[in-house]
């Protein structure tokens, strides 16, 4: 099918497109509050023709196209959405899905239920003009992504196609990868006294000081794509609440974001080396990587360690290569290929063996603020673009 004739039929479907994108904006789906949304994106598929359309024990939705006897193709999304915080700070309510100026507006529409909306549509539309994919084609909204992707990784167990295009906010953009991230527990252990006696404690502040420092200089593993690792301390707990008390015990949350190439192993031992350098004779410490206890809406349960992989394409992959011009073409303009900042739920199935690539409606910059916001504009080429990758990515060889 000629690109100027998906096109059409996109624009044929503006409003189906834009008043689900709202609908879905409107369905309030914090972690683990999914399940409406889940059952609404089932009836839609269903709707929309799909060959199957299933909800799996973590509470992911699955629909899937079938195709040719080629390879097979995830159009991958979330359905979860983070915290929209106070209200007056918006200026529509944050579920509103309201339509204005070219916009649709509320919590989730750029992250991610444009992506789930201009999936979902991307493959029904196909189905309802009988156009046939070269390989079998499954839209995958998935559960729990805000709180280390829990609906993936019991996806990525279980799982695998040939290929998988991650829908993220990346403006109609291609991405090639992103840095992983670690989420480290640092505890400080000295000894508590009352304020007013300090020389009978050890005071974990000082050395948690020194350490804190000498982290600002540490040598990280250097990438030139992705900017290399980072690391960056964000939340600070005490074993105390008075504050005239010195506390016996402090523990610092550190995010590190891993570069391809630097494995958990490698930032730990940087880490313990430099907590060994900095602390004072008398403080101990503990260092591990932070574990969450989570529960879906379909009470599926897992022990989520918050450690999650890079995914990475090389720039002369043949499937980045056929994507990048599948997209050129049926977009009519050029393709920019980049890398996310942040990572997303790729590397679990990038870590499974799967290949990834990245791909969504929505400014990056949209992702967790107030007045989030989406562009229709983007939102109904997202739908063209992902029906071109479904229609001819099976068609590409992996080597």
């Amino acid at each position: 099918m000629e690109s100027n004739e998906l096109r059409r039929l996109v624009e044929a479907n503006r409003d189906r497109i834009v008043a689900f994108c709202q609908r879905i904006v409107q369905m309030p789906s914090l972690t683990g509050e999914e399940g409406h949304l889940a059952e609404y994106v089932i009836e839609h598929m269903e709707a929309l023709g799909y060959d199957e359309a299933l909800i799996d024990s973590a509470g992911n939705v699955i629909g899937h196209v079938r195709g040719g006897s080629g390879r097979s193709t995830l159009l991958h999304a979330h359905l979860d959405v983070v915290d929209p915080g106070d209200p007056a700070r918006w200026t529509d309510p944050p579920y509103s899905g309201a339509l204005r100026d070219g916009w649709i507006w509320g919590r989730g529409a750029a992250d991610d239920k444009g992506c789930v909306a201009a999936q979902v549509y991307a493959a029904g539309l196909l189905k309802e003009a009988d156009l046939l994919p070269a390989g079998d084609v499954y839209v995958a909204a998935v559960v729990g992504e805000e709180v280390g992707g829990l609906g993936s990784r019991y996806l990525a167990g279980s799982f695998h196609p040939d290929l998988a295009i991650i829908g993220e906010p990346s403006s109609n953009t291609l991405r090639r990868g992103h840095r992983g991230r670690f989420e480290f527990l640092v505890s400080l252990r000295g000894r508590s006294a009352h304020a007013s006696q300090p020389a009978r404690a050890i005071n974990p502040h000082y050395d948690l000081a020194r350490f804190l420092l000498a982290l600002k200089d540490l040598d990280m593993h250097a990438e030139a794509v992705t900017g290399g690792s980072t690391v960056a301390p964000t939340l600070l707990r005490s074993d105390q609440r008075s504050s005239n008390v010195i506390p016996g015990e402090l523990t610092l949350h550190l995010d590190w974001r891993n570069a391809p190439g630097e494995t958990l192993e490698e930032a730990m031992s940087k880490l313990q080396g430099l907590l060994d350098a900095t602390l004072g004779g008398e403080t101990t410490y503990s260092l591990s990587v932070r574990s969450e206890h989570v529960v879906s809406y379909t009470g599926y349960e897992q022990q989520v360690l918050q450690a999650v992989a890079p995914f990475w394409m090389e720039t002369d992959d043949p499937l980045l290569i056929t994507a990048e011009a599948t997209l050129r073409q049926a977009l009519g303009r050029p393709v920019v290929v980049d890398v996310w900042p942040f990572y997303t739920d790729g590397g679990f199935l990038y870590g499974a063996g799967v290949p990834c690539i990245g791909f969504g409606p929505g400014d990056p910059g949209m992702a967790h603020v107030f007045d989030e916001r989406l562009s229709v504009g983007e939102l109904l080429e997202a739908v063209v673009g992902y029906m071109a990758l479904a229609l001819h990515m099976g068609q590409a060889a992996s080597e």
